[in-house]
């Protein structure tokens, strides 16, 4: 049944099959709202798959069936749009009912006998608040997507420069080096590398070369031919070959040996690869991507890295700022981590209060964005109500934030405790002083002391004032 009022008005639809509620319903719903009234589930989330609504009205009794079927159906409502408001209606006083409810995604519970006039009231307030909420989200992501390449995220000056060079070198074939601290991205600038570039189609091969055991990076690189060695019970194609047409991508390349170096470097010479066991050369068109978090300058001059090797894959370098050079570009990744997880974990958007997000904007980030990826994760996970307030976030957190405070409060050359208290003491003298206008008398009883102190305090700062 469709109630329309007059004027632009928004859609709410009603579940129930209580008839006796129906004037109740045209007098103070559909007097405000385009309102369809619904008897079932199913025409319900027919109805949210055909035409925008902006909040649900539930009967959990008499319109959804037990308190499980209930609760789906709020999840349900939930997944279908994640923005409607939602209204249950009950008899039940429950408080395990009522938690439940709240937890699957409701916005507000009324226990019958229903005021209908408040329920007006409530939904007037709660879709402007909505419509406000989107009109926000549009414009953060607006300016996310001004702020962000591919899969990086950031607006600050260091990371246009990456974006910048990514841009210049991703059509070319030139081998690059990607230079950064573990959990800066360096893979995501590597897939942005491919997803701009020409080989986009082509296979993107991505090696950690860290997490492969020494003794089967070769074979995972190179592959192998049948018996090549115990346990080689068929020939393998290696990741290079896999690689060809496409992009290879060698992550933390400064943990390979000498002896792998040689045979990539040779690879990378000829363009050829030749299988372990193998007795001919495959030729291979690949492009190489390599990324490290090392000094291979260090690693050149100690030996263990191969200075003709250095020079081949370090055409274009590409260095990948740690977070806390580019601390502007904080807030930006905590709002699209807050989306991500509250997404998957089927939560409502969620937001950091502006004293946490200053303590979280102050703090190092040693395991940069990886860090702080995980933890908006677990924030999301573990913090009760919408709002991630300071007494949520992780005592390490808190702890670095108080000793870069204390370190401005007392550097380390350290202070003269008596010439801090005296900076102090006139303070507050002057301010008395001046609210009082210069009556020590009126001065010393704001500052809770006796007239013969104030006049002491005077004469010690020499803060001779007419009048008493």
């Amino acid at each position: 049944m469709e109630l329309v009022a007059q004027g632009n008005a928004q859609r709410i639809a009603v579940l129930t099959s209580d008839d006796a509620v129906l004037p109740e319903i045209q007098e103070w719903l559909a007097s405000t709202f385009h309102t369809t009234l619904v008897n079932s589930r199913d025409e319900l989330v027919a109805l949210l798959e055909g035409v925008p609504i902006a909040a649900v009205i539930a009967d959990l009794e008499t319109g959804a069936g037990t308190s499980e079927d209930c609760l789906n159906l709020l999840h349900e409502l939930r997944n279908l749009n994640p923005d409607l408001v939602v209204v249950g209606l009950t008899r039940s006083r429950s408080k395990t009912l009522s938690a439940q409810a709240r937890a699957a995604g409701l916005n507000k519970l009324l226990v019958a006998p229903v005021a209908f006039q408040e329920l007006q009231v409530f939904l007037l307030q709660a879709l402007q608040e909505r419509d406000v909420q989107i009109h926000n989200r549009l414009l953060q992501e607006e300016a996310l997507s001004r702020s962000s390449f591919c899969e990086l995220i950031g607006g600050s000056e260091v990371m246009q420069v990456v974006y910048e060079a990514i841009s210049r070198i991703a059509d070319s074939n030139a081998t690059v080096l990607i230079r950064g601290e573990s959990g800066t991205g360096k893979e995501l600038v590597a897939r942005a590398i491919v997803a701009t570039g020409s080989r986009r189609e082509e296979a993107f091969i991505s090696v950690n070369c860290a997490a492969l055991p020494e003794n089967l990076i070769e074979a995972e690189l190179f592959g192998h031919e049948k018996g090549a060695f115990t346990g080689a019970d068929a020939a393998r194609a290696g990741y290079i070959e896999h690689a060809d047409g496409g992009t290879l991508f060698l992550d933390e390349v400064g943990a390979l040996q000498l002896t792998l170096q040689s045979k990539l470097l040779r690879v990378l010479e000829q363009r050829t690869v030749q299988r372990i066991g193998g007795k001919s050369s495959k030729k291979i068109d690949f492009r190489l991507l390599t990324a490290t978090n090392e000094d291979l300058e260090d690693a050149v001059r100690t030996g263990s890295f191969r200075e003709d090797l250095y020079y081949r894959i370090n055409v274009v370098p590409i260095l990948l700022p740690p977070l806390r050079e580019r601390r502007a570009d904080i807030a930006l990744l905590i709002d699209n981590f807050l989306r991500l997880y509250c997404g998957a974990s089927n939560v409502g958007l969620k937001e950091v209060d502006p004293e946490a997000l200053e303590v979280l904007e102050d703090y190092s980030w040693p395991g940069n964005v990886r860090e702080l990826q995980n933890l908006v994760q677990r924030l999301v996970l573990m913090s009760p109500g919408q709002t991630i307030r300071v007494k949520n976030l992780p005592q390490h957190i808190l702890l670095d934030s108080t000793a870069k405070h204390e370190s401005f409060l007392i550097p380390d050359e350290g202070v003269s405790f008596d010439d801090e208290i005296a900076k102090i003491e006139v303070a507050y003298l002057r301010a008395a002083l001046r609210r009082t206008e210069g009556k020590k008398t009126a001065a010393a009883k704001l500052l809770g002391i006796d007239r013969q102190k104030m006049k002491y305090l005077c004469r010690k700062y020499d803060l001779g004032v007419a009048g008493q």
